[in-house]
């Protein structure tokens, strides 16, 4: 039996038990990847991080939900970025490069002597479409097909990881959503794995641009995501693609979520446009909340 110091911050959020909660572990090189699964399992958290030794960047990535290994995880990122950086292990570097299974990313972190923050670019955008049933879709997250937003695509999207983006007409839906994970993969039959992350553009905060709910996998074994990263910036790239096409580059946008769970957080998004790509940026910080051990 062997135990391994998790350390638990909270993303996208300055408050403890705000936000969304990410276990980090910093001695990964010294554990298996079957380890690194048994402990992420344990901790329950939505991901638990791994930061390892990388031949190519200034470190490598690990993300584990309790259900298997996740290919990038916004919030998980922003927890190990700051605990490196307030434990001291990243001195005066401001600019690194990140490994993780979507490629090579690059990562900035600033400070004004009172907060940090840390911001990723992630993987290109990419879109896909959905073609399954829009009323069953709408019953597995509790909600009526009226709810849903008919003016704007369904669509899969994915800047690291894909999740099936839906258009909400109005924050009253998400307050009656309930949702019913182990039927999602029948209904996404194109990509069974994926999470489901409805939104609308209609929010809580004046200041917000964009609403969301995350609602997870089956196969991750959690049920909902309080502030999700990666879901954000598809959102960013969801946004300029079919909502405004005109809007200004770059295009700044501020997205909350987690307020129906009363885990309120916010993300902001970048995203800047050329003649053939888009490129992708979430910013946010963290906060420490406690340390445990896990035994193995």
């Amino acid at each position: 039996m062997k135990t391994v110091k998790v350390y638990h911050y909270e993303a996208f959020s300055k408050v403890p038990h705000k936000g969304n909660p990410a276990g980090v572990v910093l001695n990964g090189d010294e554990l298996t990847e079957e380890e690194m699964q048994e402990i992420a399992h344990k901790v329950g958290f939505n991901e638990t991080a791994f930061p390892v030794r990388s031949k190519s960047a200034d470190l490598k990535m690990r993300f584990f939900t309790p259900g298997h290994e996740a290919d990038l995880c916004g919030h998980a990122t922003m927890a190990t970025l700051f605990a490196l950086k307030t434990m001291g292990m990243l001195g005066d570097k401001t600019d690194l490069a990140m490994e993780t299974n979507v490629g090579v990313l690059p990562l900035q972190l600033s400070s004004d002597g009172q907060e940090i923050t840390i911001t990723m670019q992630q993987a290109s955008p990419e879109f896909r479409d959905f073609n399954g049933s829009i009323e069953e879709l709408a019953h597995s997250m509790g909600i009526e097909r009226e709810d849903i937003d008919s003016n704007l695509p369904v669509t899969y999207g994915s800047t690291g990881n894909w999740t099936l983006l839906i258009p909400i007409k109005s924050l009253d839906a998400f307050k009656r959503m309930k949702p019913d994970n182990e039927r999602f993969p029948s209904i996404l039959k194109e990509m069974p794995r994926s999470s489901v992350h409805p939104f609308c553009l209609e929010t809580f905060d004046p200041d917000a641009d964009m609403h969301g709910r995350h609602f997870s996998s089956p196969y991750s074994g959690t049920v909902e995501d309080p502030v999700t990263g990666t879901a954000s910036g598809v959102m960013g790239a969801y946004y300029a693609t079919f909502i405004d096409q005109r809007a200004e580059s770059p295009l700044h946008l501020l997205v909350e979520q987690g307020q129906e769970i009363e885990r309120d957080g916010r993300v902001k998004v970048q995203v800047t446009k050329t003649d053939d790509r888009m490129e992708i940026q979430i910013t946010g910080t963290s906060v420490r909340v406690d340390e445990f051990e896990v035994a193995f």
